[in-house]
């Protein structure tokens, strides 16, 4: 089960539950693929919402590894989801929102605020 302190979410992929997280190398893996030029980079580039198939593969790939899931993006790219793609994207920006923090109309909030109790 996902831990959202952690910045974990849960998805159904393939037909199976999986946990996702950003860990700092799956971030360090994004900013790679890319070509970020560090955090704040990604971050605006997520901001921004013009979000290609190929970058869903990436971040969802990214967050599975990060979790600790042996799968490459070409296995990733064959796991689908009940709600199509509306599902991937839902799943990208639930992950987004937990790794960087809670988007506004603004974008994300970076770098992420503390949660009030």
């Amino acid at each position: 089960m996902a831990n959202l302190r952690r910045g974990e979410i849960d998805a159904e992929l393939g037909g199976r539950r999986w946990t996702l997280c950003l860990t700092l190398g799956a971030l360090a893996e994004l900013e790679s693929a890319f070509g970020s030029d560090g955090l704040p980079d990604l971050a605006r580039r997520f901001e921004s919402g013009r979000i290609r198939a190929q970058d869903l593969l990436a971040i969802i790939g990214c967050g599975l590894r990060g979790a600790g899931h042996a799968i490459s993006d070409a296995e990733v790219a064959l796991l689908s989801t009940p709600e199509g793609l509306p599902g991937y994207v839902r799943i990208v920006a639930e992950l987004l929102a937990a790794t960087f923090g809670p988007v506004t109309q603004e974008g994300a909030a970076f770098p992420p605020q503390p949660q009030k109790a």
